[in-house]
């Protein structure tokens, strides 16, 4: 198996994470569904569904939407996780890069 304490530390999937992931995975297969139009001019993935260029247009700008909006929430979540994530990196940097830990800064008064 892997040594996972030799590995850089990775953000925790929660809840919100997953469900946000689930949300743009769905505005994926929008775009997926509204460009496969443009390119057999038909629906090539579902049969009935787009049928005209409006409907393929308002599918692929849908799930661009749907996908930004989702891709925005995930990085709120994982900027929630950042104090802990850097700390975790910390130490993984002063267990595996001695050499490179960062110094605290230093309080100056005048």
């Amino acid at each position: 198996m892997l040594n996972r304490s030799n590995r850089p530390p990775r953000p925790t999937l929660t809840g919100p994470i997953f469900l946000y992931a689930l949300v743009d995975m769905f505005g994926l297969a929008c775009v997926g569904i509204g460009a496969s139009w443009f390119a057999a001019g038909k629906g090539a993935i579902l049969a009935n569904f787009p049928t005209s260029t409006v409907e393929a247009v308002a599918c692929t700008a849908g799930g661009v939407a749907v996908m930004l909006w989702a891709v925005v929430h995930i990085l709120r979540e994982l900027a929630k996780q950042s104090p802990q994530m850097q700390a975790k990196f910390d130490a993984y940097i002063s267990a595996n890069h001695p050499d490179k830990v960062r110094k605290a800064p230093e309080n100056e008064q005048d």
